[in-house]
């Protein structure tokens, strides 16, 4: 396991445990914020935005002890991309927040409701989940957004980061416990978990009673260890082995675009593609110009032996592909490569090795396109569009709390209404059965 994931093994929670204390008090202040108006909440993020930006110099010396810790522990680039907030990146996360305060509030919403024969008024009503610990590795923008859209579904969140952002996290919850505090709300809505050690980890994940739900983010190890080891129920969310399909009938030119953009744009996060498909018969037309921009991006190509045989002569960076690169997630400029005999073929070769996040077709055909949104089961399937779009703020949910791979309750972008239960409201006028 690698030094950016914040698991390790340890004994139960202890019920005099700091990480027990904590989300005792995590469970007070979920109570007290569960039943607060949207004007309370959303005034409270809006001093979050704003505290945000007047503090920005303190977040980035923090975060630059960090990113300095992480260079010289031989940290890779692709890491420290993620570790990194800049004074723009914090921007960015306060206009997020933003965002999420101009959202309508799941809580209260109505799902469904009638009369039923008997007279009895029956509503089924969102609800806040109540506590939320969310386990994730080194991207300290998740800390602000998971605790806003927590703050907004009316839940409290306990937040463990990976010790490589220990200093930036801090500062962070500082910030937005001490605006939450002055804007009302309990400051102990959003609090980190104690300690530095793996330890807490393991404690919060048997924490069952104190904290209702679990959300890691993060690697395959990260998310396979918390589901398999929590006693807390978790919500799992998947490692993004994203697919391209460029179809016979696909238009070039776009083909081209979308590929370099869902590859390259931003490789080291989950939307990012690692395995490009391409249709036989259009091969021959596109793999040299795909190639080609691809390394025009700096992308190194995994490409399968047919792959390979357009290659030649190409300056492009193009080597053979193993079978470990089928089910790679890279998080770097690489990609895998292989030409297929057909549509169903690349549907094959997607159901066996897909993560279940997202796949693309590029195609002109609409019964391509409508075969291949039927036959692949991700959670966002996408046609003649960048991968780059399976993402909370671009779905228009403000900053998600993580992309969910899973069948029950959530799935794909996670935004507010996931971050809610529902209850049933039964109202009656002195009826019996």
């Amino acid at each position: 396991m690698t030094s950016h994931s914040p698991l390790a093994d340890s004994d139960t929670t202890a019920a005099g445990s700091p990480v027990a204390s904590t989300a005792r008090r995590a469970r007070v202040a979920a109570d007290a914020i569960a039943p607060l108006p949207r004007s309370a909440k959303d005034a409270a993020l809006l001093a979050v935005a704003d505290a945000l930006e007047a503090r920005t110099d303190e977040i980035v010396e923090a975060n630059a002890r960090d990113t300095a810790k992480a260079r010289a522990a031989g940290t890779s680039d692709t890491v420290i991309d993620r570790l990194t907030l800049t004074p723009e990146r914090i921007a960015a996360i306060a206009s997020d927040v933003r965002d999420v305060a101009a959202l309508p509030d799941p809580v209260g919403e109505v799902v469904r409701g009638s009369t039923l024969p008997n007279g009895i008024d029956l509503r089924q009503v969102r609800v806040p989940l109540g506590v939320v610990g969310i386990i994730y590795e080194a991207r300290p923008n998740v800390t602000v957004d998971a605790a806003a859209l927590c703050l907004k579904s009316g839940n409290a969140v306990l937040l463990r980061g990976s010790s490589s952002a220990y200093a930036s996290n801090t500062a962070l919850v500082g910030v937005v416990r001490d605006a939450i505090a002055g804007a009302g709300l309990p400051a102990d809505a959003v609090q980190l978990v104690p300690g530095k050690s793996r330890v807490s980890v393991r404690e919060l994940m048997r924490a069952r009673g104190l904290v209702d739900v679990l959300i890691p983010r993060g690697g395959a190890s990260l998310i396979r260890t918390v589901v398999e080891e929590s006693t807390v129920p978790v919500i799992e969310t998947g490692t993004g082995n994203c697919h391209v399909y460029v179809d016979a009938e696909a238009d070039i030119d776009m083909a081209v675009e979308i590929l370099v953009n869902s590859k390259a744009q931003r490789p080291s996060v989950c939307n990012a593609a690692e395995t490009l498909l391409v249709h036989q018969d259009i091969a021959g037309a596109f793999l040299p110009r795909a190639l080609d921009a691809l390394a025009g991006a700096g992308v190194t190509v995994h490409g399968d032996e047919r792959v390979l045989s357009y290659a030649e002569g190409s300056k492009a960076a193009v080597v053979a592909a193993t079978e470990e690169d089928w089910e790679t997630e890279y998080l770097s400029y690489d990609i895998a490569a292989a030409v297929v005999d057909s549509l169903d073929g690349a549907v094959t070769h997607i159901r066996r090795w897909t993560s279940g996040h997202t796949e693309a077709i590029v195609t002109t055909s609409q019964a391509a396109a409508r075969r291949f949104t039927q036959l692949v089961d991700s959670t966002t399937v996408a046609v003649n569009a960048s991968t780059r779009f399976t993402d909370g703020g671009q779905f228009g949910f403000g900053a998600e709390i993580g992309i969910s791979t899973q069948k029950l309750h959530a799935r794909g972008p996670m935004g507010l209404p996931e971050l809610t239960s529902t209850k049933y409201i039964v109202t009656g006028d002195g009826h019996t059965r």
